[in-house]
């Protein structure tokens, strides 16, 4: 997949007028490698992902692409799996899709939204949009044709060095970084530590989806191996059956996952309904993250 367009082109796609919009609608997707050195002791293997910052016309959504193609294998394995399967009954392996957050910026009204999860629970955590003082440079260069501008700040405990594209109007980035006139495009802390590393840019492609669990089906009828499917991922919404938590609650439960993530992990397999080969990797999976991130992305302040 070719994933650049032309930065006149971004612009003008973003500044078109939608009317009577109470959700935003993705127009651009910019793509990210990220990298994440997690374990100091062994830095020669940093955890890595594809990602990607769905942007509307005011709003974005930043969230695992990987995890965007992993949901969409596992529908279209489970749709042909209903068709075919005896009885009705479903066997299809959800271990790759895993449960990544996801993190909403409204730049206009100064608002952050964090999509996450404990168990297979989602939860929602609502806060300030982070402030970040940023120093633009002077420095100017292209990333898949986007004409951008460097600039540095600290956040979190890290210094980074980002490029932001002016051409593209909403002011957001990756993960929470925020704030400059633009979209960042690529982000980096000086270490080389936590890095959002360009991979592309390209237009919103909009997709029929097809109701995977039947119309009239209420939310808490679902299966936790279901939720989620039916989302129209070109929609940048928080989703409604998320649990509302503020931060110090959300943290509370975060604490204890850690002084037992191998229980923790069962239980999400169990819960989420993965068996065998798939649920060992899930099981291995978030016991390693758990218990190997001594390098969070958030840094204590420098005092």
């Amino acid at each position: 997949m070719k994933r650049f367009i032309f930065s006149a082109a971004v612009f003008t796609l973003l500044a078109l007028t939608v009317k009577a919009q109470k959700t935003d609608t993705a127009r651009v997707l910019v793509h990210y490698k990220f990298s994440h050195v997690r374990d100091t002791t062994d830095r020669a293997h940093p955890y890595t992902e594809n990602m990607v910052l769905l942007v509307g016309k005011s709003t974005s959504v930043y969230k695992s692409y990987d995890g965007m193609v992993a949901d969409a294998q596992f529908r279209a394995a489970y749709l042909k799996a209903a068709a075919n399967g005896p009885d009705g009954r479903v066997t299809v392996d959800r271990s790759g899709a895993g449960l990544r957050p996801q993190y909403f910026q409204y730049p206009n009204a100064k608002k952050f939204l964090t999509k996450d999860y404990v168990m297979v629970d989602e939860y929602l955590i609502d806060g300030p949009m982070p402030a970040i003082d940023w120093k633009i440079s002077s420095d100017t260069t292209t990333f898949g044709g986007l004409h951008c501008q460097k600039a540095t700040g600290y956040f979190k405990g890290r210094d980074y060095i980002v490029w932001f594209c002016p051409d593209l109007p909403v002011h957001t980035g990756p993960w929470k970084l925020n704030g400059l006139p633009g979209v960042i495009v690529d982000a980096r802390d000086t270490k080389n530590e936590v890095i959002f590393q360009f991979d592309g840019v390209e237009r919103a492609v909009f997709a029929e989806i097809k109701p995977i669990t039947g119309a009239g089906v209420a939310e808490k009828d679902v299966p936790p191996i279901l939720r989620g499917l039916d989302d129209n991922p070109n929609i940048i919404v928080p989703p409604a059956r998320a649990i509302k938590a503020t931060q110090k609650e959300y943290d509370k439960l975060k604490a204890g996952m850690a002084k037992n993530p191998g229980a923790l992990a069962q239980g999400v397999v169990a819960a989420d309904g993965v068996g065998g080969q798939g649920g060992d990797h899930a099981i291995k999976a978030i016991s390693d993250h758990v218990q190997h991130n001594n390098n969070p992305i958030e840094l204590p302040e420098k005092k």
